[in-house]
C-alpha cells in the first residue's frame, strides 16, 4: 500500500463491509469492479481492499486527493449502476472519512 507524506493530507475514506462468508467472494468481486472505475477518476490515489480470514468482513481503504473529488466520484452514474448488486450481497456497510494523523514506519 502506497504510504502517503503527512503532508500531503490526502483524505481516507475506510470502509468496513460485513457479509456472510459465502457471500464474500462475490462482494469482494463488485467492489473490484467499482475499485477500477474509481482509480480513472480525477483526485484518485489509491484503493486497498483487505478480506477478513473468518471471511464476514471486508475492509476498503481509498485515498484520494479532495473530499470533493471523492463525492463526485461517488455520486456518478457508473460508480452507482452496481449498487443494487452490492446491497445485495452484503449486510452492513459502514463509510468514514478520515484525515491521516500520523504516519511511522520504515525510513528506508
Amino acid at each position: 500500500m502506497p504510504r502517503p507524506a503527512i503532508k500531503q493530507r490526502p483524505v481516507t475514506q475506510i470502509t468496513i463491509i460485513e457479509a456472510e462468508p459465502e457471500k464474500q467472494a462475490e462482494a469482494l468481486s463488485v467492489m473490484t469492479e467499482r475499485a477500477r472505475f474509481m482509480q480513472r477518476q480525477p483526485g484518485f490515489i489509491s484503493i486497498s481492499l483487505h478480506r477478513s480470514l473468518d471471511g464476514r468482513r471486508i475492509v476498503n481503504y481509498v485515498q484520494w486527493e479532495t473530499r470533493d473529488l471523492l463525492r463526485a466520484a461517488h455520486q456518478s452514474p457508473e460508480f452507482r449502476k452496481a449498487w443494487s448488486q452490492f446491497e445485495s450481497v452484503t449486510d452492513v456497510i459502514d463509510p468514514h472519512l478520515y484525515e491521516i494523523a500520523e504516519v511511522l514506519g520504515d525510513r528506508r
